[in-house]
């Protein structure tokens, strides 16, 4: 069954929904799940982002998300000039990635305190996307959701820990658990109906495995 969402397309800035609605939420999503405003972005561009992003604005889109701006933000086609004011140093390069999607890009990005992150998303086309590795971890999630990504120890007993903080207060739609080995690093994603409060967010921070913690509220 079709929504109005798929029948109208995103309110939107630029000519295409999957190289510049989508770019934009790519952008947007690197800064949130870096946590702050990155002011260092190497960004790589993949298949059909690579070939024709350029002349769909995919590159003033990418940046303007990375400045935190929306889909529909008037200031996206002035993206650069705005980044460069605002401290943001950013390249871009072509990249041969192997069986990745064709709207695809690979964000390196790093705040001002020297936190770095790698994600590498994909535009899927009606300026919806989906998270495809995180720092080289595979992961699966689009931001349709409000979406929790807890990086924490491969210990027993602490996805009880963490998904206990949550209870009574969201509804979980989708969970994903995501490690490169036993006992190492684990990413969980939690995918929810509401949204977290900043004292629920706390208090999973300060679990005794947890590493990092980063929240995505999705657009209104």
């Amino acid at each position: 069954m079709l929504d109005i969402f798929d029948i109208l397309g995103p309110v939107m800035v630029g000519p295409s929904s999957s190289h510049t609605a989508g770019a934009v939420r790519i952008g947007k999503m690197a800064r949130t799940l870096l946590g702050a405003q990155p002011v260092k972005a190497e960004i790589g561009l993949h298949g059909s982002f690579a070939e024709t992003g350029q002349g769909h604005g995919t590159d003033r889109a990418l940046v303007a998300g990375l400045l935190g701006m929306r889909p529909d933000d008037l200031d996206i086609p002035r993206s650069f000039e705005i980044a460069r004011e605002q401290g943001l140093d950013f390249t871009f390069k072509v990249l041969q990635l192997r069986d990745a999607h064709p709207n695809t890009a690979v964000l390196k990005v790093e705040d001002a305190s020297g936190k770095k992150l790698t994600v590498q998303a994909v535009s899927t086309g009606g300026g919806r996307i989906r998270v495809d590795k995180i720092n080289g971890v595979d992961v699966n999630f689009t931001g349709a959701f409000n979406t929790l990504v807890v990086r924490h120890q491969d210990v027993p007993g602490e996805l009880n820990r963490i998904t206990g903080e949550l209870v009574g207060q969201v509804n979980i739609a989708n969970m994903s658990l995501f490690r490169n080995r036993r006992g190492g690093e684990v990413l969980t994603v939690i995918e929810m109906d509401e949204k977290l409060k900043p004292d629920v967010l706390d208090r999973i921070g300060s679990l005794y495995a947890v590493q990092d913690v980063t929240y995505y509220e999705k657009e209104d």
